[in-house]
């Protein structure tokens, strides 16, 4: 069969191409379908917006008829992958690794279909590695491998140069995924592997693997890995995670993410994570650079990623939550708008009769956590820094109660302390 179009001509076109072990391959897709795996770190029960690119490289294989692999390693995940690390993982155990595998394998349906001529696989490596005798390891595998080799490797190099060194176990991690390769090529006739540029070493000890023990032609392909216009690697590194689980990061809270992103990235992001056309992002470049504070890339990137990973019907609403809250005062609402328009902002519950007899701002502000402490309700008060139902202007310091009249709805009302802390009050 042949394939409806070039992937690695496409990959190249959205800045998804780094480096091939062989020019080759790119002739070989061009030409041919052929099955094509990526490596999936099961170290949390969900992956996240770093493991974008490796899933989106997957589905553009397969939109171009290609067979995609999705290897969750819940053998290799026992280990660890010393790439990109400053120092050991902690081991997981079973009952974790089982968790993790769970939600992984939910977050990858979302993005590749499992279903049709070219489904894609879902495998765990642990089927083949949990049984693998130490001793038989080490006559099939370990004979094939060179010290010397290993120790080039830059993940192993740079982390033997660290203070925590490197361990015995995380070094014998790219036999692993060396083998994986080949196993993957011998039951499934895999002719390649992708994965972000921190696993080149451990992509090239498979193609080796292969050919020494086989003499057949494998490929490997890397991938830029996903960094922001500082440089810093996003996912898990920058310290809060943005997790592709809607109950680890609710839709509302992705949308966000990717509107507050630089317009430096904006161009590298739409073509890298999005599936629109070329042609259709230079227009939204076009239309944005029109007039940078509409943030008109920002939003089609948040619609189409959030669309991707959470659905249309959920991209909708945070959308509509979006503009809600960054739009003009609110008023004259249902309960029930309100709630799917705030669902995903924190909420409270008080008293209707607190607020019939006269409620002091004060005390609903500390009440629904949006300051700590009374003092620090006057002091944001006498700073303009509290505003009701979407105002842009701040409630004035002399007011001191919140009576029926402040309701955006039936039993509602929307606080905001600062830029960003919002609460939905309800009185019942």
């Amino acid at each position: 069969m042949k394939p409806l179009f070039n992937v690695v001509d496409r990959l190249e076109e959205r800045g998804l191409l780094k480096d091939m072990t062989n020019p080759a391959f790119r002739e070989l897709v061009g030409e041919r379908c052929i099955t094509v795996y990526v490596g999936f770190d099961p170290t949390a029960d969900s992956l996240h917006v770093g493991n974008m690119v490796s899933i989106l490289v997957l589905r553009h294989f397969q939109l171009a008829g290609h067979r995609p692999i999705a290897l969750v390693g819940g053998g290799t995940g026992m280990i660890g992958d010393p790439s990109g690390r400053g120092e050991e993982r902690n081991l997981l155990t079973a009952e974790q690794l089982e968790r993790n595998l769970a939600g992984i394998r939910a977050d990858l349906a979302k993005i590749l279909s499992f279903e049709g001529e070219n489904a894609a696989l879902l495998l765990n490596n642990a089927d083949w590695l949990a049984s693998f005798g130490f001793l038989d390891f080490l006559r099939e595998v370990g004979k094939h491998f060179r010290v010397g080799d290993m120790l080039a490797k830059e993940s192993v190099r740079r982390r033997m140069e660290s203070d925590t060194g490197l361990s015995f176990t995380e070094f014998s991690y790219q036999l692993l995924q060396g083998y994986d390769f080949k196993y993957l090529n011998e039951k499934y006739e895999c002719l390649a592997q992708s994965g972000g540029s921190d696993q080149w070493g451990n992509i090239t000890a498979g193609t080796e693997l292969i050919r020494r023990t086989t003499g057949a032609e494998c490929y490997g392909m890397t991938t830029p890995l996903l960094t922001n216009a500082q440089g810093q690697k996003m996912g898990k590194s920058l310290g809060g995670v943005t997790w592709l689980s809607g109950e680890k990061l609710s839709p509302y809270e992705f949308y966000q993410y990717w509107i507050r992103q630089e317009d430096a990235d904006m161009e590298r992001f739409l073509k890298m994570l999005t599936f629109l056309p070329v042609g259709d992002i230079a227009r939204v470049l076009e239309d944005h650079g029109k007039d940078p504070g509409l943030r008109v890339a920002q939003k089609s990137l948040a619609w189409e990623l959030t669309a991707l990973v959470h659905g249309e019907e959920e991209a909708r609403k945070a959308r509509e939550a979006s503009e809600a809250l960054f739009g003009g005062a609110l008023s004259n609402k249902t309960d029930g708008e309100l709630r799917a328009l705030f669902n995903d902002v924190p909420s409270v519950e008080l008293p209707r009769a607190e607020l019939e007899a006269g409620l002091k701002v004060a005390d609903v502000l500390v009440r629904s956590g949006l300051v700590a402490s009374k003092k620090e309700a006057a002091r944001l008060l006498s700073q303009g820094g509290v505003y009701l139902n979407n105002s842009d202007t701040p409630l004035a310091a002399e007011v001191r109660q919140f009576t029926d009249s402040d309701l955006a709805s039936e039993t509602m009302m929307i606080l905001r302390a600062g830029k960003k802390k919002y609460c939905l009050v309800q009185y019942v």
